[in-house]
C-alpha cells in the first residue's frame, strides 16, 4: 500500500464524479498514477470542474438511462485508449428519504441494477484486455433512507452484494475483480441538502455510527483505491462497509 504510483498507466472510468464520492475517488486515483475520465450529468459542470486538474478529463453524459451506457463506454475508450478500472455510482435520488415498505425502494434498486449491468457488460470486452481489471460498485448513501428506513437500507446493501457477487463470478476467469463499497452516512453535497431539511435524520445517523460522526467522501475513496490496486488482486465478489461502525 506504500507505492505512490501503484496505479501507474491504468485508466479509470468514474461516474457521478463532479462532486462527493465520485470526485474524491477520481482525485485519489490520479494521485497514484491513474488516468481518469470523470463523468457526470450535463448540468454538473464536470468538464469545467476538472479543466485544470492534470490526469482527470471531465465528461458529461446521461447517467440515468441504462440504454446510454454502451455509448458512454465507447466514448471512454476513445478518450482513454481503454478501461482498466470501472467505478459505478449513479445519480439516482428521491424527493424525500425512503422509509421501510416504500414502493419506490424496489424501483430504485431495479434502476441501479440495470445501470450497473449495462455499464459492466459494455465495458467487459475492453476490460478483458487489461492487466488489472477492476469493477467497483458504490452503494446508496444512508441519507437516501429515512430514520424509519433501516430495513430498506439493508435491502439495498443486500441487493448490491448479490449483484456484485454475480459479476465477480462472471468476470473472474478474465482476471477481473468485482467488489462493492457500501457507504454509510457520508457528507456529500446531496447528503448535506437532505440533512439541512431533516436534522433529525442527521442526528439519527450520527447516533447510530460507532464513530459518532458523519463520514467524508475521502473515507470511501481510500477503500476504492485499495480495491483498484494490486493489493486486492485476490479480493472479488465481496464488499466493504464504510460507515464508522454500527452501534446496533
Amino acid at each position: 500500500m506504500g507505492d505512490p504510483l501503484r496505479l501507474y498507466g491504468l485508466r479509470a472510468l468514474v461516474t457521478n464524479a463532479a462532486s462527493g464520492i465520485g470526485e474524491a475517488v477520481s482525485r485519489t486515483l490520479i494521485k497514484h498514477g491513474c488516468r481518469v475520465l470523470a463523468v457526470d450529468s450535463a448540468n454538473s459542470g464536470v468538464e469545467q470542474h476538472f479543466a485544470s486538474v492534470k490526469g482527470i478529463d471531465g465528461h458529461s453524459a446521461n447517467l440515468t438511462d441504462a440504454t446510454r451506457m454502451p455509448l458512454l463506454v465507447e466514448e471512454a475508450v476513445e478518450k482513454l485508449g481503454g478501461i482498466d478500472i470501472l467505478v459505478n455510482e449513479f445519480p439516482l435520488r428521491t424527493k424525500t428519504p425512503l422509509s421501510d415498505g416504500d414502493a419506490d425502494v424496489d424501483k430504485l434498486l431495479e434502476n441501479r441494477a440495470d445501470l450497473i449491468m449495462s455499464m459492466c457488460r459494455s465495458a467487459l470486452p475492453h476490460m478483458k484486455k487489461s492487466p488489472q481489471g477492476r469493477i467497483i460498485n458504490i452503494g446508496f448513501l444512508r441519507s437516501i433512507f429515512a430514520a424509519e428506513g433501516n430495513a430498506a437500507f439493508a435491502k439495498s446493501e443486500k441487493n448490491l452484494a448479490a449483484l456484485t457477487r454475480a459479476l465477480g463470478a462472471e468476470t473472474g476467469e478474465f482476471g477481473i475483480t468485482a467488489n462493492f463499497i457500501q457507504p454509510g452516512a457520508i457528507m456529500t453535497p446531496s447528503s448535506r441538502d437532505v440533512y439541512k431539511k431533516d436534522k433529525a435524520l442527521r442526528d439519527f445517523c450520527i447516533a447510530n455510527s460507532a464513530a459518532q460522526r458523519l463520514g467524508e467522501p475521502v473515507d470511501v475513496a481510500k477503500v476504492a483505491l485499495f480495491l483498484a490496486s494490486d493489493d486486492a488482486v485476490f479480493v472479488s465478489g465481496t464488499g466493504v462497509v464504510v460507515d464508522g461502525g454500527r452501534t446496533g
